[in-house]
C-alpha cells in the first residue's frame, strides 16, 4: 500500500460501511414486506380473492410489459396511468357513490357539506385500517366489494377489446387486445387491487401505510409523513455538509505538483504493437454504433406514441409493436450498447496490462464474447416480441420473453446467458491482469483497476435473487441492486479508473495522481452510491429506517459531482498538452461532455426527485424521465462513445477523424438532448407535479390530464430536438463505421499549424 495506504483504509471502511447498511436493510425489507394476504374475505367468511389470485395478476402483469405499460407502485413508464393510484382513486370515488346511495339515497357529489363529511371519515377509517388477521385473512365491507366489482370491468375492457375504451388504449399508448384471455385480465385485476390495498391500509403499529402513504391520494390522507419531511430536510443538511466538507477537504489534501508533466514528445500507446485481440475489437465499435443508432431512432419511435397512441404518423403499427415492445427495446438496446462499450474498453486495457502481448488464445475469447452478445441481444428481442405478441405460452415468459421489470426486462435465461458473457469477459480480463502483478513497479493502480472489474463482473448476478412470483418489494431491492449499484455505482468506478489508467499511459497525468484520484473517487462514489440504492425504494412498500438510509446517503451521491466541473476542465485542457494529443480532441471532448451531464443530469435532476417528499409527489412524473435521459446518455452515453472512440483511433492510428462528423455529430447529440429535455420532459413534468401536488398521482397521469392541447404541443415540439439527436447519433455512428473499416494506411496524420 505504501503512501496510498489512507487512501486503502478509507476505501475499504466505506465499503464495509456501506454494504453492512446495504445488507442490513435488505433483511428489513424482507422481514417487514407488505403482507401478500392469504385470503380476502367478506364478512360471512366467503372467499373473494387468494394469495395464489394475486401472484397470478403478477405472472399476468409481467405478460404484458408490466412495467414499460404504465406504472406500479410508481415504477415504470409514463404514458399510461400508474395503476396503483388510478385503480385506488377509482375505487374510493366508487366506495363514496356506492356508500351515498346506501346512507343517503345518492351519490356523493350531491349530497351536503355534512353528508359528505360523514362518509369521508368512514371511507378513510375502513381503507386505513384494513388490517390482516390472525388467520392471514383480510376482511372486506360489502361496500368495498360492491366497488371494486364495479371498477374491474374498466380494466378488463381496456386491456381487452371493449370499443367503449378505444380512445383511452389510444390514449394510453395500449394495442388492442392487450390480454386476449380474458380470465388472464380478472386475474391482473387482482394484482392492481393488491397494490392499492398495500397502498391504503395502514402498516401495524404506524399511522402510515405500507407504502409511507404513497401516492397521494387526499381522499384518505395519503399525505407525506411526519419522518418523510424530516429526512428530506435531512437529506439537504447532509447535502450542504457533504459539500461543505469537500471543498475544505480539496482546499487542504488536493496537490497540484504532478499534474504539470513533461508530456511525451509521442503518444506512447502508438510505440505498443497492437496485439490480435486488440485489433478484433474493431467489430465491437460496430456492434456499439449498431445498438446506437438502432436505440435512437426506436426512442423517437416511442417518443411518437406518446402523440398517436397506436399509430406512426397515420400508420396503424401498435398491433405488431406496440409501446410496451419498443420502449422495451429502447431501453435494454441503451444498456446493451453501453455494457460492450465498457466491455471493449477493459478487452483493450487487458494486454496493455499484460506488458503488451496477448494472453494465449485472447483472440479467440475475445470473437467468441463478440458473437455470444449478439445472441443475447437477438434472441432477448425475439422473446419479448413473441411474449407481446402473445405467441410465447404463458408458462414459458417469465424464462424466454419478458420480465416485466424496468431494466432487467429481457427474459431469465437470456440474463443468465448475459451474465455468463459477462463473467467470460472477466475471465478474458484476469488473465492479463494477473500477470500484470508479476511485473514490477507500483501495483496500487492496477489492484483498483482489478478490483473495478471484478464488481463489473460480479455484481450482475444480483438480478438472478429473484423469480416470477417473488414479493414486489422484493424484486425491487434485487432489481435495484442492477440497476442502481451496478450501473450507477461498479460502472462508474470502473470508467473512472479506465480513464485514470489511460490517461497516466498516455504520461498526461502521474501515476501518483492516477492511483489517488481513482482510489478516492471510488470511495465517493460508493459512500452515497451503495447505501443510496434505497432512494429507489422509498414507496416500494419499505419502512421508515429504509426511507432514513436512502435519503441521507443518496444525498452524498451529489457531492463528488460538484468538482466535476473542473475534471471536465482537465480533460479539455489535455488537448494542448502536446501536438499529438489534437488526435485525440473528439474522445476528450465526449469525456468533458460526461462532467457535464454529470453534474447536471446525475446532479441537479438527480437531486430534483431525490429527497423523499420531492419523490412523494415527483415519482412516476416526466420529472423521472428528465433525470434519467439527462443521466444514462449524458454520462453514460457520451462516456461509451469516447471510449470507443478512443479505442477505434488506437484501432487505426494513421486515421485521422473527420472533423465535420465529429462536430457535426458531438454538437447535435448535446443540443438534441438539452432541446428533448428544456422544450418537452421538463416541462410537461413541471405541469404534472403541480396537478400530482393538488390533485393526486391518479390526475396527473390521468388520461384528461395528459390528453391536454397544451401537453400534446410540447410532444410534438420535442421532435425537433429527437431529429437533431438522430442526425448526431447517425455521424458518430458513420465516423466510427469508416475507422473500423479504414486500411492502415487510410490517412496519415498531419497535425494542424498552431
Amino acid at each position: 500500500m505504501g503512501e496510498y495506504k489512507k487512501y486503502w483504509f478509507g476505501l475499504v471502511a466505506i465499503i464495509l460501511v456501506t454494504f453492512t447498511l446495504l445488507g442490513w436493510g435488505g433483511v428489513e425489507i424482507y422481514r417487514t414486506a407488505p403482507p401478500i394476504p392469504e385470503q380476502f374475505i367478506d364478512t360471512n367468511g366467503q372467499v373473494i380473492l387468494t394469495k395464489d389470485d394475486i401472484l397470478d395478476g403478477q405472472s399476468a402483469w409481467q405478460r404484458t410489459g408490466g412495467q414499460q405499460l404504465g406504472s406500479v407502485l410508481g415504477h415504470g413508464a409514463y404514458q399510461a396511468p400508474d395503476w396503483t393510484a388510478d385503480w385506488l382513486h377509482r375505487e374510493l370515488v366508487a366506495w363514496l357513490d356506492i356508500r351515498g346511495q346506501e346512507l343517503y339515497g345518492s351519490d356523493f357529489e350531491s349530497l351536503n357539506d355534512d353528508q359528505q363529511a360523514v362518509l369521508n371519515a368512514q371511507l378513510k377509517k375502513e381503507y386505513r385500517k384494513s388490517t390482516v388477521n390472525d388467520k392471514a385473512q383480510v376482511v372486506l365491507s360489502a361496500t368495498r366489494i360492491a366497488a371494486m366489482t364495479k371498477i374491474a370491468p374498466y380494466y378488463i375492457g381496456l386491456y381487452g377489446n371493449e370499443p367503449s375504451l378505444q380512445t383511452s388504449r389510444e390514449s394510453f399508448a395500449m394495442k388492442n387486445n392487450t390480454m386476449p384471455d380474458l380470465e388472464d385480465r380478472q386475474k391482473l385485476t387482482n394484482f392492481f387491487f393488491w397494490t392499492t390495498w398495500i397502498a391504503s391500509t395502514e402498516r401495524p403499529g404506524t399511522e402510515a401505510t405500507y407504502t409511507n402513504n404513497w401516492p397521494h391520494e387526499p381522499l384518505i390522507d395519503n399525505v407525506p409523513t411526519t419522518e418523510n419531511i424530516m429526512w428530506s430536510i435531512a437529506s439537504v443538511v447532509f447535502l450542504i455538509a457533504g459539500v461543505g466538507f469537500l471543498i475544505w477537504g480539496w482546499a487542504f489534501l488536493h496537490k497540484d505538483e504532478d499534474i504539470n508533466l513533461l508530456t511525451p514528445d509521442a503518444d506512447p500507446l502508438t510505440k505498443i504493437a497492437l496485439t490480435p485481440s486488440q485489433k478484433a475489437l474493431a467489430k465491437y465499435g460496430i456492434l456499439v454504433m449498431a445498438l446506437f443508432v438502432f436505440q435512437v431512432f426506436i426512442g423517437g419511435f416511442v417518443a411518437h406514441y406518446t402523440i398517436e397512441g397506436q399509430n406512426f404518423y397515420g400508420i396503424p403499427v401498435s398491433d405488431y409493436f406496440p409501446y410496451a415492445l419498443v420502449r422495451t427495446w429502447h431501453i435494454q438496446s441503451a444498456l446493451f450498447w453501453i455494457a460492450t462499450a465498457f466491455l471493449m474498453t477493459g478487452l483493450f486495457l487487458s494486454p496493455i496490462i499484460n506488458g503488451g502481448k496477448d494472453p494465449k488464445y485472447q483472440k479467440l475469447g475475445v470473437d467468441i464474447l463478440w458473437v455470444a452478445l449478439i445472441v443475447v441481444v437477438v434472441g432477448s428481442f425475439a422473446g419479448q416480441y413473441f411474449a407481446l405478441a402473445d405467441i410465447l405460452p404463458a408458462k414459458y415468459n417469465f424464462w424466454f420473453g419478458h420480465q416485466g421489470y424496468e431494466f432487467i426486462d429481457l427474459g431469465r435465461f437470456w440474463q443468465i446467458l448475459k451474465w455468463i458473457g459477462i463473467l467470460f469477459w472477466l475471465v478474458l480480463m484476469m488473465r492479463g491482469c494477473v500477470n500484470g502483478f508479476k511485473q514490477h513497479g507500483d501495483k496500487n493502480l492496477l489492484t483498483i483497476f482489478v478490483a473495478s472489474v471484478l464488481c463489473v463482473g460480479l455484481f450482475y448476478g444480483a438480478g438472478l435473487f429473484y423469480g416470477e412470483r417473488t414479493h414486489l418489494t422484493i424484486m425491487e431491492y434485487w432489481r435495484w441492486w442492477v440497476v442502481h449499484l451496478w450501473v450507477e455505482g461498479f460502472f462508474e468506478v470502473f470508467a473512472t479508473v479506465s480513464l485514470a489508467f489511460i490517461f497516466y499511459n498516455l504520461g498526461l497525468v502521474s501515476k501518483r495522481i492516477a492511483t489517488a484520484s481513482s482510489i478516492a473517487s471510488a470511495a465517493l462514489f460508493l459512500l452515497g452510491g451503495v447505501p443510496g440504492t434505497f432512494h429507489h425504494l422509498y414507496y416500494s412498500g419499505t419502512n421508515t429506517p429504509i426511507m432514513a438510509i436512502g435519503a441521507s446517503f443518496s444525498a452524498l451521491e451529489v457531492v463528488p459531482l460538484v468538482v466535476l466541473g473542473y475534471e471536465g476542465y482537465k480533460h479539455w485542457s489535455m488537448q494542448r498538452q502536446a501536438i499529438w494529443m489534437e488526435k485525440l480532441k473528439w474522445p476528450i471532448m465526449c469525456f468533458v461532455a460526461v462532467a457535464f451531464w454529470n453534474m447536471l443530469g446525475a446532479g441537479v435532476f438527480g437531486f430534483m426527485i431525490n429527497p423523499p417528499v420531492s419523490l412523494f409527489y415527483l415519482q412516476g412524473l416526466n420529472t423521472t424521465a428528465t433525470h434519467s435521459h439527462a443521466a444514462l446518455f449524458g454520462v453514460y452515453g457520451f462516456l461509451s462513445i469516447g471510449f470507443v472512440l478512443l479505442v477505434m483511433r488506437y484501432i487505426r492510428p494513421d486515421y485521422v477523424f473527420s472533423e465535420k462528423l465529429m462536430k457535426t455529430g458531438f454538437w447535435a447529440l448535446n443540443i438534441g438532448l438539452v432541446l428533448m429535455i428544456s422544450t418537452s420532459l421538463l416541462p410537461i413534468g413541471i405541469y404534472q407535479a403541480q396537478a400530482s401536488l393538488t390533485e393526486g398521482l391518479w390526475y396527473a397521469r390521468s388520461e384528461g390530464f395528459m390528453q391536454q392541447d397544451f401537453l400534446q404541443r410540447l410532444r410534438w415540439i420535442r421532435t425537433f430536438g429527437d431529429v437533431i439527436f438522430i442526425i448526431g447519433a447517425l455521424c458518430v455512428a458513420l465516423q466510427t463505421a469508416k475507422l473500423a473499416f479504414a486500411r492502415p494506411s487510410h490517412a496519415n496524420y498531419k497535425p494542424s499549424k498552431k
